[in-house]
């Protein structure tokens, strides 16, 4: 199976890796603790019902045990909505996250493309996206929207949203909203459902959210979702592995919940160094996208951008050093990266080797 995300630090030989979008803090120490502790408890088989964690997760976010999941990242939990729903098609956008053409693929949706323009930076206009919805007779059941969204790093705000869930409640199409990055944002209750849900009459929306990105533990794999349509938490219940989700994950999620000011100096941090990055990318003739995220979305313009041989890509590798090549995103080429967003002393190094590269190029 061919490897389609960053963080490939297996088959390439990297001393740098700026391709996975990771919390550059690391584990915080309240989870890296509650990690060893439950290594001793290794031997007996974990709660399949993840019981504690979704009782803490429900106070953390104002939800019913009964309106929540637990996954072994957020990615099992794509799949498993999907295998509820079975939508006969689905709307998705491009670019985005790979991971929901592959799920609907597993139950042989038909995929409908609402495809960013470049010249309009490939941001998402909720307005263009209502009106294709109302004007394009195609019977969608279901659609993936990523916010922030993942490459670009663009995200919507949550009234911009509720006008989008409200047209999809209307025309009877289920909603899955990924916000696995939405905590890296500057406000990101500004940005959220999850409020506009509470309300009530959204039993059509499924939010994502993951350990994985904010807390930094994605070797760990656990994710969870939300939705007010307990039924649906019923039906995917019963489809999922009864054991997903490890005794080490379901301690670290219980401790990581609890690190508020780890997430408040990552918060501060991102903001800081996404625009020194940002600025520093921009100085080196880059295209730089305005992305809100904890990753940063540009184009190589370059004369020679398109040369397999000349690939930034490529050159970086052989310094050791991984990025994100958005060349597999529909609509994107070989000239689109992705990087993340570090501490200062690992962005300077970064910036380094590539000016090595461009200063060699002249």
């Amino acid at each position: 199976m061919e490897y389609q995300h960053g963080g490939d630090i297996y088959t390439n030989q990297v001393t740098m890796d700026y391709s996975a979008n990771i919390n550059p803090l690391g584990l915080a120490n309240g989870v890296k603790n509650a990690l060893l502790q439950a290594v001793e408890n290794c031997s007996c088989y974990p709660d399949s019902r993840c019981s504690k964690l979704i009782t803490e997760l429900g106070a953390f976010h104002g939800f019913s045990e009964k309106q929540l999941i637990c996954g072994n990242g957020a990615a099992d939990l794509i799949f498993q909505i999907v295998q509820v729903i079975k939508p006969r098609k689905a709307l998705l956008i491009a670019p985005s996250f790979l991971e929901y053409e592959q799920a609907l693929e597993t139950v042989s949706t038909e995929i409908v493309w609402f495809d960013l323009k470049e010249r309009d930076g490939f941001r998402l206009s909720v307005k263009e996206i209502i009106k294709w919805l109302k004007e394009n007779n195609q019977e969608v059941e279901m659609l993936f929207l990523c916010n922030p969204n993942n490459p670009t790093g663009f995200a919507l705000s949550k009234e911009e949203m509720k006008e989008l869930l409200d047209v999809c409640s209307q025309k009877r199409i289920y909603c899955v909203i990924d916000e696995c990055f939405n905590e890296f944002l500057d406000n990101p209750e500004s940005f959220s459902v999850l409020e506009v849900i509470s309300n009530g009459g959204y039993d059509h929306v499924f939010v994502l959210k993951a350990f994985t990105k904010i807390y930094a533990m994605a070797g760990v794999r656990l994710g969870y979702g939300i939705t007010t349509g307990e039924k649906t938490i019923e039906h995917m219940n019963r489809i999922r592995q009864p054991w997903s989700v490890s005794a080490l994950a379901q301690a670290a999620g219980e401790a990581a919940l609890g690190e508020t000011e780890y997430v408040k100096e990552t918060r501060k941090l991102i903001s800081s160094e996404r625009e020194y990055l940002k600025k520093n990318l921009k100085d080196l003739g880059f295209l730089v996208y305005d992305s809100m995220a904890n990753y940063l979305f540009f184009k190589d313009t370059r004369k020679n951008a398109r040369n397999m041989e000349k690939l930034l890509y490529n050159e970086l590798l052989e310094r050791q050093v991984l990025i994100r090549s958005c060349s597999n995103y529909r609509g994107l080429d070989h000239t689109y990266y992705r990087i993340c967003v570090k501490q200062r002393r690992e962005n300077d190094a970064f910036l380094a080797v590539l000016k090595s590269i461009l200063t060699k190029g002249e």
